[in-house]
């Protein structure tokens, strides 16, 4: 269970970026800050990192239904690569303590090279790092 907001942003960095640069890593873990100062989403970095459709009556998310894949792919959710780990908890640590800037100009969505998201064409393209193009959704 995702209880604190360092827990739960080091395991959105770990599970969606860790095979990132460091560059990479941060942009992923700014994208979720940057939607917690968005009024659009959740107020704070675990209800951001797990929100998705529930089924009904409870609080688990339904299959592929999340804003992020792996909250709710059905697989585990373990970290493996306890060197992975470690350099997502100080990833996460720097930019929950504002050691880092906002290099992606706001941005609120990302996806990978590989794929076209529908949503793409309706925001405005802020950056590339690595695998990962970021977006900014206008107010």
């Amino acid at each position: 269970m995702l209880t604190t907001a360092l827990v739960c942003l080091a395991m959105n960095v770990y599970w969606e970026a860790r095979s990132q640069s460091t560059a990479g890593q941060i942009a992923v873990a700014q994208v979720v800050i940057n939607r917690v100062n968005d009024s659009r989403y959740p107020e704070n970095v675990c209800s951001v990192v797990t929100q998705g459709v529930v089924h009904s009556g409870t609080d688990l998310p339904v299959r592929h239904k999340c804003q992020f894949s792996w909250y709710c792919d059905g697989k585990k959710d373990y970290p493996k690569d306890h060197g992975a780990w470690a350099n997502s908890m100080m990833v996460a640590i720097s930019v929950l303590d504002g050691m880092t800037v906002d290099m992606l100009d706001g941005a609120t969505h990302y996806h990978a090279v590989s794929v076209y998201p529908d949503w793409a064409v309706t925001k405005t393209r802020t950056a590339r790092i690595d695998d990962h193009i970021f977006y900014r959704w206008e107010k």
